[in-house]
């Protein structure tokens, strides 16, 4: 496995929901913009769709993100899949590469990366494979 690390950071764009409840559960969709330093070079798109509950502190989201531009000198560009909960302020994420989603010098891709949030402030650990890479 190898492993990239850096910084990132996000603009999030709430989208109108076509269905919105009115009371119970919501739903929210959100397009994001991201900025990818360090070791994955990169900018990246996606949307996200997220449901809040009547207890603040739980919540559940998916999303999918397009990433373009250089994994350790490698260019190309691959699919993240997002699953994460939140259960009264307890969080569980997993991202992923989606198999098969990567392009040029990244074919073959795969593992997880790690989102750290600290003052704010966005990080990444990636540990991933890569055909040919060390």
């Amino acid at each position: 496995m190898s492993h990239a690390r850096g910084t990132f950071e996000v603009k999030v764009t709430p989208q109108a929901m076509v269905h919105a409840a009115e009371e119970g559960p919501r739903l929210g969709r959100i397009s994001l913009d991201k900025t990818y330093h360090g070791d994955l070079d990169a900018t990246a798109v996606g949307e996200m769709l997220a449901g809040g509950t009547s207890e603040k502190t739980s919540a559940g989201y998916v999303a999918m993100e397009e990433v373009r531009g250089t994994l350790n000198g490698r260019r190309g560009s691959f699919l993240l899949q997002h699953s994460g909960t939140m259960t009264r302020g307890t969080p569980s994420l997993t991202v992923t590469v989606v198999p098969h989603s990567g392009t040029e010098e990244l074919v073959g891709l795969s593992g997880s990366l790690t989102i750290i949030i600290e003052n704010k402030k966005h990080a990444y650990e990636f540990e991933f494979s890569l055909p040919g890479a060390s």
